[in-house]
């Protein structure tokens, strides 16, 4: 399968998905380009071809992984509307959902040590996932006093971590860490006090 999509010309896309396979099964920096090569079904040598060595690899394993986050989290904002709350706490939801799925592209994004500004291709990548959170904080706020509006990069930034945090602690079964509460739960009641804390929703 590998050297058929090596002959139509598919061997760097190929590589990608062989480095994902490893990065999930092995880690970042577990596997070979060697390995990577073997399991695309081509020479080392061949590599090369594409990229310059593992990390420009592991890169475009992460530049991949940012856009399909991206679009998982704009097509979530969109479909938690029409409330601003519903689809903020939609994102969340879709942080979740994207570390499970997809975990080789998480760990080459997030746990890889690679920059996103390697490249200009991987950094504009990372800025669209980001953007989607921003936006909902910018609509979410709008009512709020000019005066009084936190910065909306801020508590995006905040809602972030937040949703990296539950992620790794709790919804990628790391050892010892098991939650007496759904990560979902979690994480949606942990915004909920947040953004009460800001003064961006209500009180009950």
């Amino acid at each position: 399968m590998a050297k058929r999509g090596y002959h139509h010309g598919n061997l760097r896309q190929a590589l990608v998905d062989a480095a994902i396979v490893l990065i999930e099964e092995k880690g970042p920096t577990g596997f070979t380009l060697s390995e990577a090569a073997k399991r695309a079904g081509v020479t080392p040598a061949a590599v090369y071809r594409h990229f310059e060595g593992r990390d420009d690899l592991i890169a475009e394993a992460a530049r991949q992984g940012y856009l399909i986050f991206s679009d998982l989290m704009e097509h979530a904002y969109n479909d938690g509307q029409p409330t601003a709350l519903a689809a903020f706490e939609a994102t969340g939801r879709a942080y979740l959902a994207f570390a499970r799925k997809f975990p080789g592209h998480y760990v080459a994004m997030f746990e890889s040590g690679i920059s996103i500004q390697r490249t200009p291709e991987l950094n504009d990548a990372a800025s669209k996932g980001m953007k989607v959170l921003e936006d909902a904080a910018v609509k979410l706020s709008e009512n709020i006093p000019p005066e009084k509006r936190p910065p909306p990069q801020m508590f995006s930034s905040h809602v972030w971590a937040m949703s990296h945090g539950v992620v790794e602690l709790f919804a990628r079964g790391s050892p010892g860490t098991r939650s007496p509460f759904p990560p979902e739960d979690l994480l949606e009641t942990g915004i909920g006090i947040y953004l009460r804390g800001l003064g961006l929703i209500p009180q009950d």
